[in-house]
């Protein structure tokens, strides 16, 4: 950036440096002031002009310059006694800190800005100005100064903090505070001064956040952003913009652009505000959110959610919006993929609210809601989980989101956790004798286990789910449980009681029943015919699922469909139709990291087949890699099994090869995980 603004003065085009308050401007400009490129380019003729140190009127603005620049006229009214001195020869100025004198709102603001403007037109005169405002003279090139990159950030905190080693512990924090150079400068600081070591820094970190940056010579992030926030332009945006300012900062993501109306209804002119906000670089705009940086959130956000009028207002928004009933083929499912970009924003919602009173019914039903998003949506774990866990187990909540909590668990390859999430969440909705929460859980449990191999123990389950449904005359219920129990059993090798059960399932899904389900028998019937080498029927059940999945786009249907079509056609030795079916299922892996690994892990597996060792090996390691990272022990256990297989057949063929034999290929069979 130095490199560029220096081309930039050598051509002598005027430049303006547009930044938050500590971002770095007055740093940049000065370095540029002294470098040997623009002493030899300007020589004594560079000046550097603090515009905030004399009153923003025209007559002072043009006073100041006429001294700086050593002209010797006194008190100009305008800048045309001040011409000849400055054709002249060729200056290079520094206007720094000119929001002051350029703010909209300010004094002789209009009169201001024309002689600025005047003066970046002049041929033989540089100008460079720094400003938090981005209303400057459209001459100007204009350069958006961001943070610091992680390296530039870790040299300006141990240059100051001189401690000896880097750790991650500061790491960590100069991330939290978006690379702010101001924030990290005052941070090292504070810690040199205190002579803190890391562990204490992050102590007083995570204790007073951006409270801990002020330092003994009372320089502090506090009175950077008040600077900003007593200009008159802020002054002037009326009673709502401080509301919408704590509003932004309160959530990490910022306020999708798209969506002002429907957050802040009863406010007029709110994306004018939001404009504003930004040409004070207050805020700034990220793919269709207005944000700011994370020192400036931390300082500005409410941390009472409560406390704030338009906050308790998006939450009753936010609630509603999340009430609403979740299923693939229901009305409305399109609708709740709006999750996808918020979801950051209403986790953090929900994890100050639970901060405040981890009981409130109202929340923890959210946080119910908001999971189920997820499950359908963005399969990911979430912070709530152990605010979720520590609920007493007498709340009547407790159940619900646990059990909901479970679904992320499994989704990521985590059983385990899983099946004792369940197993809690099943003995506190039969103490509160919730009989359809029963089997629903039932349900999940028996699939928990399942996916462990605890096959005996997950049909007792599936079982009693389906009894209970049958109890409580729930159709819908009944095609879920026999859905699961037909899982079971094939996974038990029951082939004809599996295929019973999924035509029992069938059979209750009447004409209006969901598509969904229909879809899900239907690919399980596939699994069963294809185990019974039926491949015949299995393609025909699979392509039945294929045609109602594929309208709705049901991403997850879509991927296990291709992914047992390309085992089939794998076995039927059509190795060109196994390998695009693979590929189509990586197409519908969607942002799942777990389906995405089971594609890997079968892809390799059939280069295994194929005696491809090394495609095959590649293919797996990327599996591997895939399930460490999500911490799927499971499938993490299987893809290890193959590459040990790899490896073994590998190193039998360098045996064989050594010796001078040809080597036999051993047809070896391990675990398909078929779900």
């Amino acid at each position: 950036m130095i490199e560029e603004i220096i081309g930039l003065a050598e051509k002598l085009t005027p430049t303006a440096l547009i930044g938050t308050g500590g971002i770095g401007k007055t740093s940049i400009a000065l370095t540029v002031l002294h470098h040997n490129r623009i002493k030899q380019r300007f020589g004594d003729d560079r000046r550097f002009i603090r515009c905030d140190q004399f009153p923003a009127s025209r007559v002072h603005f043009l006073d100041q310059l006429s001294k700086v620049i050593g002209a010797g006229v006194e008190n100009p009214g305008d800048l045309a006694p001040l011409r000849p001195f400055l054709s002249s020869k060729q200056i290079f100025i520094i206007l720094d800190n000119a929001e002051s004198i350029l703010d909209p709102q300010g004094t002789d603001a209009q009169e201001i800005y024309t002689v600025m403007e005047e003066l970046s037109q002049l041929g033989n005169i540089c100008l460079c100005i720094t400003s938090r405002i981005s209303t400057v003279p459209p001459d100007c090139e204009r350069v958006d100064v961001p943070t610091l990159s992680i390296e530039a950030a870790c040299d300006v905190f141990y240059r100051i903090y001189r401690g000896g080693e880097r750790s991650d512990l500061v790491n960590n924090i100069l991330e939290r505070l978006d690379f702010h150079p101001l924030s990290i400068t005052l941070l090292a600081t504070v810690a040199f001064h205190n002579t803190w070591d890391y562990h204490r820094l992050a102590r007083e970190w995570e204790k007073r956040r951006t409270d801990v940056l002020r330092t003994r010579h009372n320089k502090s992030l506090a009175a950077t952003i008040e600077l900003s926030l007593s200009s008159p332009m802020f002054q002037g945006l009326g009673s709502d913009a401080r509301a919408l300012l704590d509003v932004v900062a309160f959530f990490p993501q910022g306020i999708d652009e798209n969506k002002c109306d429907w957050f802040f209804p009863a406010i007029s002119d709110v994306a004018c505000i939001f404009d504003q906000f930004c040409v004070l670089s207050l805020t700034h705009r990220n793919n269709g959110f207005i944000t700011m940086l994370a020192p400036l959130r931390d300082y500005i956000g409410p941390k009472d959610p409560y406390s704030s009028r338009l906050l308790c207002a998006i939450k009753e928004r936010y609630f509603l919006r999340l009430s609403v009933d979740i299923y693939p083929d229901k009305e409305g499912y399109e609708e709740t993929k709006w999750i996808i970009s918020e979801d950051v924003n209403v986790e953090h919602l929900l994890d100050v609210l639970l901060s405040i009173n981890a009981s409130s019914p109202d929340v923890l039903e959210a946080c119910v809601h908001f999971m189920e998003h997820l499950y359908w949506h963005k399969r990911r774990l979430v912070v709530l989980g152990l605010k979720i866990e520590g609920i007493p187990d007498d709340h009547p909540s407790k159940p619900r989101c646990l059990y909901q909590l479970s679904w992320l668990f499994q989704l990521v390859g985590n059983d385990l956790k899983c099946r004792r999430l369940l197993t809690h969440a099943l003995k506190l909705s039969r103490e509160q004798g919730d009989d359809a929460q029963v089997a629903k859980t039932l349900r999940f449990l028996a699939d928990a286990n399942r996916l462990l191999g605890h096959r005996e123990e997950g049909i007792l389950q599936a079982k009693e789910a389906l009894e209970i449904d049958e109890r409580l005359n729930d159709t819908t219920g009944q095609v879920h449980s026999l859905r699961r129990l037909a899982e079971l059993l094939y996974d038990d090798k029951q082939l004809g009681a599996a295929e019973e059960v999924a035509y029992r399932a069938i059979n209750l899904l009447s004409d209006n029943g969901s598509r969904f389900l229909f879809c899900q028998c239907h690919r399980i019937l596939g699994l069963i015919c294809r185990s019974k080498g039926e491949a015949g029927k299995a393609i025909d059940h699979l392509n039945v699922a294929l045609r109602i999945a594929s309208p709705f786009n049901w991403h997850d249907q879509l991927f296990w469909i291709h992914y047992t079509l390309a085992g089939l056609f794998h076995e039927e030795g059509r190795a060109d139709e196994a390998d695009a079916s693979i590929e189509r299922a990586k197409s519908h892996a969607v942002g799942d990291a777990c389906l995405m690994g089971r594609a890997m892990w079968l892809q390799g597996w059939f280069w295994f087949q194929r005696h491809k060792l090394e495609e095959a090996r590649s293919q797996a390691l990327l599996a591997v890699e895939i399930y460490e990272r999500i911490g799927a022990v499971a499938d993490l256990g299987i893809c290890k099994q193959l590459i040990q297989l790899i490896d073994g057949r590998a190193s039998e063929l360098m045996t064989h090869h050594d010796s001078g034999e040809d080597g036999e290929f051993v047809e070896v069979v391990i675990l398909c995980p078929a779900y």
